[in-house]
């Protein structure tokens, strides 16, 4: 059977939003941020998801970050918006227009917060499709509080447009059995950073993550290794990837990316309220946790 549905492939930032105070984005921060990750080997950006801050951004804020990010682009790499919103209207006006400006996916959330049936959240999704003819990757995120089960995949499977899931749970024996379904002919997208070389040793075809944004060369390292057949490099690489995520889930995973981006040239801004954001001694304390492990040194 041929794979048609396995578009994405490699590794690709979850992109940081660059915003200033007022929510206006810091577009050549983030033009730059792009080009680095481009220029280490990723193969697209994941936009306005969690770490992109986007269920807090305003629409026209997350609309405008697809704008640069296609423009910055062109047809270098790949870019996936994530539209997902608590209300449809949202959700459908962002997929609307991920499409006609040329964006290559559409990803969302399931909808949440209300408790729905499996029979409204595929009625979400294929309205999501059919707002913006474009590919469709299910978030399957435990933060937004839906179990997404293996057969209820295989069933999503069959709206139009749907192509398959970024992965974002511990849960590697129900994401191999996804990935098993329907011949393999499913993109299943590694979501957890300190897990790629996992996620990929069980079956998914590329990764997206957060801390992508600040150390891409090694996770370059791990996806390009396993391919290669050499597993010692990918799981080296892997360990020290996880040395750098155990401070950060120390201090604060969005806030000290952006901390550490701006700290290497990349003024990306701060969190969108009511997110965490430094005080001056965390900040001192979470840059002595970085020289602690060379991260200028060993991670860039």
């Amino acid at each position: 059977m041929e794979n048609n549905n396995v578009k994405f492939t490699g590794v690709m930032s979850a992109l940081v939003s660059c915003i200033d105070e007022n929510e206006n984005v810091k577009e050549d921060s983030m033009r730059r941020l792009m080009n680095w990750h481009l220029k280490e080997g990723f193969s697209g950006f994941y936009l306005t998801g969690g770490t992109g801050e986007g269920p807090v951004l305003q629409k026209s804020t997350r609309m405008k970050i697809a704008e640069i990010a296609k423009d910055e682009a062109g047809s270098r790499c790949k870019l996936i918006a994530h539209v997902g919103a608590i209300d449809l209207k949202t959700a459908t006006e962002l997929a609307k227009h991920a499409g006609q400006i040329g964006l290559d996916a559409i990803s969302s959330v399931p909808p949440f917060f209300f408790g729905y049936g499996e029979a409204q959240i595929a009625d979400y999704y294929k309205a999501l499709s059919d707002a913006s003819g474009l590919p469709v990757l299910m978030y399957a995120s435990p933060l937004a509080g839906v179990n997404i089960t293996w057969n209820m995949v295989d069933r999503f499977m069959d709206i139009p447009g749907m192509i398959g899931l970024k992965w974002t749970s511990h849960d590697y024996f129900t994401m191999h059995r996804i990935k098993s379904l329907r011949g393999g002919n499913i993109n299943v997208i590694n979501g957890p950073d300190e897990l790629l070389l996992c996620g990929l040793t069980m079956g998914a075809d590329g990764g997206i993550g957060a801390t992508y944004n600040v150390m891409p060369k090694l996770f370059t390292r791990i996806y390009n290794a396993y391919q290669a057949g050499d597993l010692e490099t990918a799981r080296q690489a892997q360990f020290q990837v996880n040395r750098l995520i155990e401070v950060l889930a120390q201090f604060g995973v969005v806030c000290g990316i952006k901390d550490m981006l701006c700290m290497i040239g990349y003024d990306c801004g701060y969190q969108v309220y009511p997110q965490k954001r430094f005080t001056d001694d965390e900040r001192e304390a979470f840059h002595k946790a970085l020289r602690q492990i060379r991260y200028e040194e060993e991670y860039l």
